[in-house]
């Protein structure tokens, strides 16, 4: 098993010397470098939410867990983003009791032999989602999942459907085009190389031995309200560069301030806490660009970048709860 403090120094060493300067280049490319994902798997980056005799955390170390996510998103917020969804596979398939699917994929998952991806959104109110339907031999999908992050760059996605039942229902499904998948790349404002996608689905058949695992849709839905306070490290790492490049300044203890946030939130305190993550990255982006000056609004510099991202964060993985707090905290209401 691989220790935190080591997890901790590789990812330092991979931000400042392996992403940071050619942090420029991936923001311009129309996918993440090989490269990255391979000096990922081959320092074990793969493998740490995986259960401790795969060499893995376990994801338990909350501290540590966010501390690898916020310094590897200060050197490429996209990689880590391709990066960050794999571990939701990796949790799936180490909690599913389905026979045989643990012991077919996780130790795979664990090495980065296969690179997985997450299709939830489907789950959520709003537009098409996602349907299951029994059939003798497995399921047959229906619907659309917008924001799946690492389309052709993952081998398997987690995907979440609303089975006849009204259950959640969670699937292993390989992430293969076909006639009856598809996946269209958005043209983002920012973190364009992580080939976040629109998958949909049309009659596709799933084995029954990929089904992860199910629950009732309201426990689903409560427990997916808050959002994930560790999603909230990404905008640390924005911040955390954008206030390395600025100098000592007062931001730096608003850092300190919103990571033990982020730490001790319980789901009623996740919101507010990735609020405030948020609301920091944005206005230590902003701060660089005015510090900086007119230099900083030309392509291909940090500040531009960073700032661009900084907004994309705003509305990565937020929820109506996140939201509101941070329409609070720009002192905004709507109807």
């Amino acid at each position: 098993m691989t220790d935190a403090a080591t997890m901790r120094s590789r990812a330092e060493q991979i931000a400042e010397e392996m992403f940071l300067p050619a942090a420029a280049e991936v923001d311009r490319a129309g996918r993440v470098p090989q490269s990255h994902l391979d000096m990922l798997k081959r320092f074990g980056f793969y493998g740490v939410a995986a259960p401790a005799e795969l060499g893995g955390l376990g994801m338990e170390d909350m501290a540590t867990a966010g501390y690898l996510l916020e310094v590897l998103a200060s050197g490429d917020l996209t990689t880590t983003l391709v990066w960050m969804q794999h571990h939701g596979v990796v949790l799936g398939t180490a909690a599913s009791r389905t026979p045989g699917l643990r012991d077919t994929w996780l130790r795979r998952l664990a090495s980065g032999d296969v690179r997985g991806g997450v299709a939830l959104a489907g789950l959520r109110p709003g537009g098409e989602g996602m349907r299951a339907r029994r059939v003798d031999s497995g399921y047959v999908l229906d619907g659309e999942v917008p924001w799946v992050s690492g389309w052709d760059m993952i081998d398997v996605v987690q995907v979440g459907a609303r089975d006849e039942s009204g259950a959640a229902c969670f699937f292993l499904i390989d992430a293969v085009p076909s006639g009856t998948l598809t996946g269209t790349v958005q043209d983002l404002a920012a973190l364009r190389a992580s080939r976040t996608a629109v998958l949909r689905f049309s009659e596709h058949l799933v084995p029954a031995d990929r089904l992860m695992h199910a629950l009732p849709m309201d426990a689903w839905t409560r427990a997916e309200a808050p959002g994930s306070a560790l999603n909230g490290f990404l905008a640390l790492g924005v911040a955390r560069r954008c206030l390395a490049l600025l100098g000592p300044s007062s931001l730096d203890k608003e850092l300190d301030s919103a990571r033990a946030g982020l730490l001790a939130a319980d789901p009623e305190r996740t919101p507010a806490a990735r609020a405030v993550a948020s609301e920091l990255a944005l206005r230590a982006a902003t701060a660089l660009i005015v510090h900086q000056g007119s230099t900083a609004v030309l392509r291909g510099g940090h500040p531009e970048r960073l700032l661009r991202e900084a907004g994309m964060l705003l509305v990565y993985g937020t929820r109506p709860l996140i939201r509101d707090e941070l329409l609070s905290r720009f002192s905004v209401t709507t109807e």
